[in-house]
C-alpha cells in the first residue's frame, strides 16, 4: 500500500488566488527550458490565479536568462523562481546508464520531498516524469498531489508494424507496466500528460482510472520574414543549386550522427555535389566527429556547415526554414520528437527513423522518409532519393500542416492548466 505523508490531506485541493504550483525540473538542455518558457508564457497571457513557482537546478539561471526574465517581466509575486543548492546540483547523476538513471530516480526523489515541505505546494508538476518513475512507484509516497510529463512509453510499441523489440527493451515495458497503475492508482496522483498520443489508451487500459491524457509536443512558431531568412542562407554560405540537409541539436550518437556520417560515405559522387550538410546546436564532446567530418568534406565533393553554439529558441525555427531536408536518424529512440513538429510547422519533409512512435507519425502524417537509421546504407538511400527528387514528392502539406496546428505551444499549456 502507499504510505500517506502527514502534512498534505490526500484529498488536498485548492482554487483561486490560494492555488500555488510547483513546476519541478531538475534538466537544463534540450526542450527542458522551452517548454517552461511556454507554461509561463501562457500564464501571463491567460492572468491565472494563485502563485507558480519554479524549482530548477541553479545552472538553469545561467543558461537560460531570457525565461527567467519573461517569468518575472510582469507580477513578480506570482511567479518565483528556486533552485535546488549548487552541492545538490553536483551530487545529481547524468543519466549515463540504466544504474544511473536509477540513483537520479531517488536523488530527485528525496530532492522533491524536501522542498514540498518547503515551499507547500497545493499542485506539483514533474516536468520529466520518467526519472521519477521508478523512486516513486517503489516508495510509494506522494508529497502533495501530483501530475507529470511522461515522455517515453514503450510497451505499446510491440503493436507497431515491423517493431522487434531488444531484451532490453522488453525489461522498460515491463518496468513501465508494473509501476504506472501502482502509481496512477494513488489517490494524490492527478494526470498523466502523455507527449506519446497513441500510448494514451493503452496507459488507461492498464486500470489506471483514466489518468493519462495525450499532451501536444509543443512548438512557438515567430513570425520571420522570407527576407530574415534568405540573409540566414547568406549569412551560412550555402551555395547556389545545394540541397540542403539539416541536423540540429547536439549530435549525440543517439541521434544517429555516426550513422549519418558513414552513409554520406557511400553516395557516389555526382549525388555529393548536391548536398550540403548542416549542422546547427552545441558542440558534442567527442572529437571523433569533427576528424571525420573533415575527413568526408576531403574526400568527397560536399558542403558541410557547422554552427556550434546556442541557439535561442526564437531563432530556431529559421534554420528549419532555410534547410530542404530535416534530418532525425534517431537510434532506438523511444518517445516523440519536436524535431518532427518543427519541420512539419516550415513544411520540410523529414528523413526519420521508422523506429516506435516517430516512425509512426512520420508515416500516418506523411511527414517524409523513414528508414532502418541503424543501417548506414538505409540513410544513404534515403539522401540518395532526397537529391534525385523534389523534397516535396515525400510529404503532404496539408497534414503536416495539421500536425503543427495540434502541436502549439499554446495547446501544450492551455491542456496542462486545464487539468492542474
Amino acid at each position: 500500500m502507499f504510505n500517506q505523508d502527514t502534512d498534505f490531506a490526500s484529498n488536498h485541493t485548492s482554487s483561486g488566488s490560494d492555488r500555488r504550483l510547483l513546476i519541478f525540473d531538475l534538466f537544463v538542455t534540450g526542450h527542458h527550458a522551452e517548454y517552461i518558457l511556454h507554461l509561463v508564457r501562457y500564464w501571463h497571457k491567460q492572468k491565472l490565479s494563485g502563485t507558480l513557482d519554479i524549482l530548477v537546478a541553479p545552472q538553469f539561471l545561467h543558461l537560460h536568462p531570457d525565461v527567467v526574465s519573461t517569468a518575472l517581466d510582469n507580477d513578480q509575486s506570482k511567479i518565483k523562481f528556486f533552485t535546488i543548492s549548487p552541492e545538490e546540483e553536483a551530487k545529481l547523476k547524468a543519466e549515463e546508464s540504466s544504474l544511473h538513471r536509477v540513483v537520479r530516480s531517488f536523488q530527485e526523489w528525496n530532492l522533491i520531498h524536501k522542498y514540498v515541505k518547503q515551499l507547500k505546494p497545493t499542485q506539483c508538476l514533474l516536468m520529466y516524469f520518467d526519472s521519477l518513475l521508478l523512486s516513486l512507484a517503489a516508495t510509494g509516497r506522494l508529497p502533495c498531489p501530483l501530475s507529470g510529463i511522461y515522455f517515453r512509453p514503450i510497451f505499446h510499441y510491440s503493436n507497431f508494424s515491423g517493431c522487434t523489440l531488444s531484451r532490453h527493451e522488453r525489461v522498460l515495458q515491463l518496468r513501465d507496466k508494473l509501476t504506472l497503475p501502482r502509481l496512477m492508482r494513488h489517490p494524490r496522483f492527478q494526470t498523466l500528460f502523455c507527449l506519446d498520443p497513441l500510448a494514451v489508451e493503452h496507459i488507461n487500459q492498464l486500470k489506471t482510472h483514466g489518468k493519462a491524457i495525450p499532451l501536444p509536443d509543443p512548438v512557438q512558431i515567430y513570425s520571420d520574414s522570407d527576407s530574415q531568412v534568405e540573409k540566414l542562407k547568406e549569412t551560412l554560405g550555402i551555395q547556389p543549386s545545394r540541397i540542403t540537409f539539416l541536423m540540429f541539436g547536439v549530435p549525440q550518437k543517439r541521434k544517429g550522427i555516426y550513422q549519418l556520417l558513414e552513409a554520406i560515405a557511400l553516395l557516389p559522387s555526382n549525388l555529393c555535389q548536391k548536398l550540403c550538410l548542416l549542422f546547427v546546436g552545441q558542440r558534442y564532446s567527442d572529437p571523433l566527429i569533427q576528424t571525420r567530418k573533415a575527413e568526408l568534406t576531403e574526400a568527397l565533393p560536399i558542403q558541410v556547415i557547422s554552427q556550434e553554439e546556442f541557439i535561442p529558441e526564437q531563432e530556431i525555427q529559421n534554420y528549419f526554414q532555410v534547410a530542404d531536408v530535416i534530418l532525425a536518424p534517431y537510434q532506438r529512440h523511444i518517445g516523440m520528437s519536436g524535431i518532427l513538429v518543427r519541420a512539419a510547422a516550415a513544411q520540410r519533409p523529414v528523413l526519420s527513423s521508422n523506429y516506435g512512435i516517430m516512425g509512426e507519425i512520420v508515416k500516418r502524417y506523411h511527414l517524409g522518409i523513414t528508414v532502418d537509421s541503424t543501417v548506414p546504407a538505409e540513410i544513404a538511400q534515403g539522401l540518395a532519393r532526397f537529391l534525385l527528387e523534389a523534397p516535396a514528392n515525400f510529404c503532404d502539406f496539408s497534414q503536416m500542416k495539421d500536425f503543427a496546428l495540434q502541436n502549439s505551444a499554446e495547446k501544450f499549456a492551455k491542456t496542462i492548466f486545464q487539468r492542474l
